[in-house]
């Protein structure tokens, strides 16, 4: 039951994404005690969104190097379910949220910084960050 390298690249990728997440809420913005708080940012939905897709990847790899060799029908069938819930979330949420994100946040940060990212948030976020929340999707 070695583990091969897709599996080690699901979770690794899953871990970023939840350092990430927890260094974010680390961050004491004012716009995180404004309504909606940080849930009104498209870029953290997107976070979220990839997080949750990686989660389920993980989770799928762990179910198929637990279930192999198996003769299961039961969890055959399990296996399946999440493969297919796996698929569907990466074709309707993670893949379209992430490329929209990414191309819509870079095309305005390019014509004028000040409508997505002020300049004031580089005080609170720094650009690693901001950088891995945006750009890390694609």
């Amino acid at each position: 039951m070695a583990l091969v390298p897709c599996q080690v690249l699901h979770a690794a990728i899953l871990l970023s994404y939840c350092s990430i997440l927890c260094n974010y809420k680390a961050i004491d913005m004012p716009a995180h005690q404004t309504y909606g708080g940080s849930w009104k940012f498209l870029t953290f939905i997107d976070l979220v969104i990839q997080a949750v897709f990686f989660g389920i990847c993980v989770l799928t790899d762990l179910s198929s190097l637990l279930t192999r060799g198996n003769d299961s029908q039961e969890q055959e069938r399990q296996l399946k379910k999440l493969i297919s819930l796996r698929d569907w979330m990466m074709a309707v949420l993670a893949f379209p949220v992430g490329v929209f994100v990414v191309t819509m946040f870079w095309s305005i940060y390019i014509y004028d910084r000040e409508l997505v990212y002020p300049k004031l948030l580089d005080n609170f976020i720094p650009a690693w960050l901001n950088h891995g929340m945006v750009s890390k999707v694609m």
